[in-house]
Parts: C-alpha cells; structure tokens; sequence
C-alpha cells in the first residue's frame, strides 16, 4: 500500500479535467480590437482569453486541485525534525546522611538538555478515511472545473448579447434616417403647397414636428448604439471607449428545433447540471468519510538522533493504534450532518434539472416566436411601404392629407423597427438556445 500511495495519487489528480491551468494568467491578446471589424467568433475568442472573471475561476480550479494532494497527504510519508534545549533551575529538599534536611540548589544548562532528532511516520491502515476524503477533494475540484466552463459559457452569451444589440442600433440608426429624411421632404413639399396656398399652415406645423420628432428618434438610436458599444467592450475585457467595429450577422437564417435531441444534449452538457451531480457524489462520499471516521487507525512510527553536544545516538521503532472511542457526540453528530448534506446534493439534483429543462422550453418557444414575428413583420413591410406610396403619391397632387402621409409614415418606420427588433430578438434566442443546451 505504501508504494502504490504516490501512484494511486497521481492518478487521482491527473484525472480531473484539463482547464489551462498553467494559463490562468491572462496571454498575450492576438486578435486586434481597433482598426479592423471583428466577427462575432472574434469577439467571443477575446472575451473568453481576457475577461478576469474566468481567470478568477481558473486559479479557483487551481485551489481545488491543490486540495485534492493535500488530502491525500496523510497516506504518504510524514518527516520531520527537530532540535531542542533548555535552561532550567530548581531548588530541592533532600536528606543528608546525618539525618539532616538540605536544600540543593540544581542549574540545567542547555548543553546538558539538547537534544536533535528526526522523525519519520507512516499511515499503514486508515479503513478508507484518507482516500474517502480524497474522493470528496476530487469530485470537489471537478465541480469547480464546471465552474469554469460556466463562466466561459456566460461571457460568450454576454457577448452575443451585446454584439446582437449593436447591430440591432445600427438598423434602428438606419430605420430613423430614412424616417428623418422622409419628413424633411415632407416638410418641404408642405412648404411649397402653403406657399402657392393649396395646403394651410397646419399641414406646415405637423410636417415640422414629424421632423423634431424623427431627429430625437435619431439621437436614442445613436445613444442606443454608444451604450451596445460599450456593453461588448466590458465583456471583451478592453476600454470601454474603444471604437469597436463589428460585422453584421442580422439576417435570418430558419432554425428547426429537435426538442428530444436538444434535451438529451443539455442534460449531458449543462455546467449546473453537471455541477449538480458532482456535488451529489461529493455528499455521498462525504458521507463514507464520516462512516469510517468511527474507526481506527494504524501508523507506523521511527525516529533517530542525538542527545546533548556529542549527540549521543539513539533511535526508537513503534507501532500505534488509534481510536477515538468517545468525543463527546462529535462524530456522530458530523455522519448525521453528512447524510443530511447528502439528502440536500440529491434534492438539488432534481432542482437543477428541472431549471435547465424550463430554460431550454423557454428558449425555444422565444426562437420560434421570434421567427414567426420576422415573417410577420416582413408582410407589414410590404404592406407599410405600399400604403406610404400611396399616401405620398395622393399628397404630392394635393389630394391627401398631411395626418394620412403622417400616419403611413409612422407605420413604415414602426415596421422596420419591429423587423429589425424580431431580426435581434431571433440571434438572442438562438444564443440563450445555445446557453441552455450547454454550448458556448
């Protein structure tokens, strides 16, 4: 069992997953962020090599696998040394041969005292305590190797987000200049009527105000644009001023969505979920450590050195058997807390997956809604564009009105905004899809 513990050990430590440990400090940034137009993967690829939260969880990950040799330490052997001396002075009482008392005065110096040794010991036989607490360490440090992948997860889904919404304020940009420069010509047409006074100075005043009212839809879409902006630069972890340009994936691309497959997929990659499971083994285990703490322990124990300033030899072999018959209730009391802990890990279990399976149906139920509102809102585009022409042909020969231009105005502008809301509300979900089912 002693030569086996240092290979038995490296196994338990070589099988965790591989998460970069040794790359836990952040590397050298190889995608340029200024000057160039990054694609959604670029982005991704950014956030995910310098955000600190993951970095955080990496040397978290790092503890834990730490922890997982330091509670297999106890099976290897202990060695240590120590050196030792003292100065004393006593007084004591002793009889003279006369039958008289006496006092003696007695002086120790630390030459008389010193002693120097080593000692070596050795866990021979536990019942299982040492590698039932390496089991719990184990399962540990594999929860927090999901937790890195969880944050992986939810910082590629940030940058979705955010790069989505940047390109969603750029349509919304686009959608309100052509708004701004459809009233300004109507304004110049209304202009031109109350001149030659076909149109009264009403029809002036509402063209007016459809053109104050476009300039401030403008300047939210911009303001809109600023703030998506600087939502993907604080996921990619660079200044938050920083011009990022990005290409633009809005288009609509359909999506059929297998319910079975996609449950079966997230029940196998979901981080929480598997995160759940790990801890319900961990509890499990910890409660074969606190079933085996009633039991006793065999160690082997040897020690050598010296004695004073010759260091006279002198070495001592022992074997102990230890075990903790009362404690005042302790363990009992940590096995009771251990099954409960397990009762707790199980139930969660169930918890986790219920969670995971609402958010996948509701991710899904928001990319089938969100396609069914593209193909409706590109019908009302057609629709609003028509009834605009129409509007704006009836008013150019002084047979409309400027409410009936403005109204078909208002709803060619709302049905590309709506388009384009859809547009984004469609790569969102998809990027929540993607989250719930366990990918990045």
């Amino acid at each position: 069992m002693i030569l086996r513990a240092p290979l038995l050990a490296l196994l338990l430590v070589s099988s965790l997953p591989a998460v970069a440990l040794a790359q836990a400090a952040p590397a050298a940034r190889t995608i340029p962020v200024a000057g160039g137009v990054l694609t959604l993967d670029e982005c991704i690829a950014i956030a995910l090599e310098a955000q600190p939260t993951i970095q955080a969880t990496l040397y978290d990950y790092a503890a834990a696998r730490a922890r997982v040799r330091e509670a297999f330490s106890p099976l290897l052997p202990q060695l240590a040394g120590s050196v030792g001396a003292t100065r004393s002075s006593s007084t004591v009482p002793t009889t003279l041969t006369t039958g008289r008392t006496a006092t003696l005065q007695i002086s120790r110096q630390p030459s008389d005292t010193f002693l120097a040794q080593v000692q070596l010991s050795q866990l021979l036989f536990d019942f299982g305590k040492t590698l039932a607490a390496t089991q719990v360490a184990r399962k540990l440090a594999e929860v927090s190797a999901e937790g890195v992948e969880l944050q992986r997860q939810l910082i590629a889904l940030t940058v979705k987000e955010a790069y989505t919404n940047i390109l969603l304020a750029q349509r919304l940009i686009r959608v309100q200049e052509q708004a701004l420069e459809r009233a300004e010509l109507n304004l110049s047409s209304a202009k031109g009527f109350f001149d030659v006074g076909t149109q009264p100075l009403s029809t002036v005043v509402r063209a007016e105000v459809d053109v104050a009212n476009a300039k401030v839809d403008l300047i939210n879409a911009r303001n809109a644009l600023r703030t998506a902006r600087v939502a993907l630069n604080t996921a990619m972890a660079v200044d938050a001023s920083t011009q990022t340009e990005i290409k633009d994936n809005l288009e609509y691309e359909p999506t059929t969505i297998d319910r079975a497959a996609l449950r079966a997929e997230a029940l196998r990659q979901s981080p929480e979920y598997r995160q759940a499971k790990l801890q319900s083994a961990a509890a499990e285990a910890n409660v074969q450590v606190a079933t085996r703490n009633f039991l006793p322990s065999i160690s082997g124990t040897g020690s050598y050195g010296g004695s004073q300033l010759e260091l006279n030899p002198g070495w001592s072999l022992g074997l102990a058997f230890t075990w903790n018959i009362f404690d005042g209730g302790n363990l009992i009391a940590a096995y009771d807390a251990a099954k409960a802990g397990r009762g707790a890990a199980n139930a969660r279990v169930k918890v986790a997956e219920l969670t995971l399976i609402q958010n996948l149906e509701q991710a899904e139920i928001a990319v089938e809604a969100a396609q069914e509102r593209i193909q409706a809102a590109r019908v009302l585009i057609a629709s609003s564009q028509e009834n605009f022409r129409l509007a704006q042909g009836r008013f150019d020969v002084g047979v409309g009105t400027i409410l009936e231009l403005t109204d078909a105005q208002l709803a060619l502008t709302q049905a590309s905004n709506t388009e384009a809301q859809a547009l984004a509300d469609y790569r969102i979900a998809l990027a929540q899809l993607d989250r719930a089912a366990g990918r990045r």
